[in-house]
């Protein structure tokens, strides 16, 4: 490397390339020569009169999630479609008690996710808590100061559900995959197991890397999980169609729009009615676009109460159940010590949670951990007393370590020396440079698990989260809203510095049952005994770990199966398809870049 250039100055995001246009597959036609003569000369006036070619429709489907125009563009699209369909339909009103509904038949049940990344950036942005920030979004989304102040009819969102809820049915259904991993490895889920809630990593594997796909993670993400288990239960509770329940996803990163967009998590494969697929999340917007979303209905955002919604405008959920697991109390026990929260990292803690799981299952055995080539790559080692690894597993963010990973799990090519191939059988299987065997070892050598994420630092560096050169002008909007008032001689930290700032905000998150004093039955109030974090019992329970009560998310997921009449499978998880673009190969009468250059001669113009 040259000594000019420095490893700082690359840059960690897929660029764009001739792999994000989509193939073209109609060519204007070409005018019939009318005397026959085959030594004319087509003019282009002759071509630009014949039929225009219909536009190329381009959509997040078609995404590549690289730095291109569809994942810049994606900034536009979404704080304006949450305002037009607020505006287009009456909010269907429910009752307190959550068993009945009172609205039109073109009415929608407005429901909202939001993630800890999302709130953890607007609490370093206005100086206040995670849990503050909190507040303050739901007394947007669903307060009388805010959405519902404005618009045609007045609408907000009945539910608003923290990400984290949903994240522990991930992580405990994580665990259990990884175990079955380990003890019956198939051709559908191979060693190492990769996460898979990333969808900008969930994309580039489809479109760049097929032979990565047997090695994803089946389990939905948070994101997804909360959508289907919303849509399903109240449409079910409340009977409703799923396209009456309108879901807004609240997230770090512009790339869950490429997730909610996804043929795969639809009501196709958990409702089976007829006609067009209902997405599970209907739209995903970032910190960023929330704060343009209030400032669209002149609302101040940092002016906003930041104390708990009154009870009478927090309904309760149609099931018990479910109402007590989403919002009842529960306790951060692994954001404890400092130590604990650099393993869990800020990507929802899939990694330290099997490892918790896998050492509960060897109680004498300890955990290594070894720094990679940067920051950005560490492995972890459960080891027994004896010094045997037990269980392997890495964390890789960043595509530039990403790209090191898919390498290493790329299938050992034939050798055509002779006798290769029969030393290699002798030899039972090659190994793979880097500690990752083809076909996964059994010697514990090889990783077991990985957790991989897109985005350098992980969730909490979302595209979509608040940047350090916007902090000044929304600090300064709002006056009195921001505690410590800000002045134009404020010194702010870097970038490096500010997502620092950001992840102390995320692990911040205090204990959610000291927020209200009720919490919702299904008469109002009152207790119901389903999933409490306060009582999981003593760590030495077999069924708690991580601060997560196994047993009671079982519970749940089996009800869930249960009062929807669907299959746990279906309900939880999901399938992935490899995406192939002939554009730039040759083949046919024209590669598609002749296509594409065809079009633009048509149109008046070329390359």
């Amino acid at each position: 490397m040259s000594a000019i250039l420095s490893a700082d100055d690359l840059n960690d995001f897929i660029n764009p390339g001739v792999a994000c246009i989509k193939p073209v597959e109609t060519l204007p036609k070409q005018q019939p020569i009318e005397d026959g003569n085959p030594y004319e000369v087509t003019t282009e006036e002759k071509i630009q009169a014949s039929q225009p070619p219909p536009p190329a429709q381009i959509s997040l489907t078609d995404c590549l999630a690289c730095s291109g125009c569809v994942t810049s563009a994606e900034a536009v699209l979404s704080h304006s479609e949450v305002l037009d369909t607020l505006d287009r339909h009456a909010e269907i009103k429910v009752a307190g008690d959550g068993s009945s509904v009172v609205g039109q038949d073109d009415g929608k049940i407005f429901v909202a996710t939001v993630s800890p990344q999302t709130r953890a950036s607007l609490a370093a942005t206005y100086k206040v808590s995670e849990r503050e920030a909190g507040h303050v979004i739901n007394q947007l989304l669903s307060g009388p100061y805010g959405l519902r102040s404005g618009g045609i009819h007045g609408s907000g969102f009945n539910w608003v559900v923290d990400t984290n809820v949903m994240r522990e049915v991930a992580l405990v259904s994580a665990a259990d995959e990884a175990q079955l991993a380990l003890e019956t490895p198939s051709d559908d889920l191979k060693r190492p197991v990769l996460t898979s809630a990333c969808p900008g990593w969930i994309c580039y594997a489809e479109k760049t890397h097929p032979y990565i796909l047997p090695h994803l993670s089946k389990l939905k993400s948070p994101q997804a999980l909360t959508g289907t288990l919303l849509k399903s239960v109240l449409s079910k509770k409340l009977g409703v169609r799923p396209d009456q329940i309108w879901h807004m996803a609240i997230m770090p990163c512009f790339d869950k729009k490429l997730e909610a967009s996804r043929a795969e998590l639809t009501s196709h494969t958990w409702h089976g009615q007829e006609g067009d697929a209902v997405r599970d999340v209907d739209c995903v917007i970032t910190a960023r676009e929330l704060l343009m979303l209030a400032e669209s209905r002149n609302i101040s955002f940092p002016c906003l109460p930041r104390t708990p919604l009154p009870k009478h405008m927090r309904p309760a959920f149609p099931d018990p159940h479910i109402n007590d697991f989403l919002f009842g109390r529960r306790s951060n026990k692994r954001f404890a010590d400092k130590d604990t929260t650099n393993t869990v990292g800020t990507s929802g803690g899939y990694l330290h949670h099997i490892l918790q799981t896998q050492q509960r299952r060897n109680p004498e055995s300890s955990i290594r951990t070894q720094r990679g080539r940067n920051s950005d790559v560490v492995e972890y080692s459960l080891v027994s007393p004896n010094g045997e690894i037990l269980f392997k597993a890495a964390r890789y963010y960043g595509f530039r370590n990403i790209q090191n990973l898919v390498r290493k799990l790329r299938p050992a090519r034939p050798s055509r020396m002779p006798g290769a191939a029969s030393t290699a059988m002798r030899k039972g299987r090659a190994r793979k440079p880097g500690g990752v065997e083809a076909g996964g070892g059994t010697d514990g050598q090889d990783y077991a698990y990985v957790e991989v994420m897109a985005c350098p630092g992980g969730c909490t560096n979302g595209g979509g989260q608040i940047k350090i050169g916007d902090v000044l002008t929304l600090r300064q909007v709002g006056g009195t809203g921001v505690e410590n008032g800000s002045t134009e001689q404020e010194i702010l930290p870097m970038q490096r510095e500010w997502l620092g700032l950001v992840d102390e905000a995320y692990w911040s998150a205090e204990d959610s049952g000291k927020e209200d004093e009720d919490v919702r039955g299904p008469d109002g109030d009152g207790d119901v005994d389903m999933h409490n974090g306060d009582d999981c019992g003593p760590h030495d329970d077999d069924n708690v770990i991580d601060g997560i009560d196994r047993r009671k998310v079982h519970q749940m997921l089996q009800h869930w199966s249960e009062i929807t009449s669907v299959e746990l499978d279906k309900l939880v998880c999901t399938t992935y398809r490899a995406v192939e673009s002939n554009v730039g190969k040759n083949g046919g009468e024209a590669s598609e870049v002749e296509k594409v250059s065809a079009l633009a001669v048509a149109a008046g113009g070329g390359w």
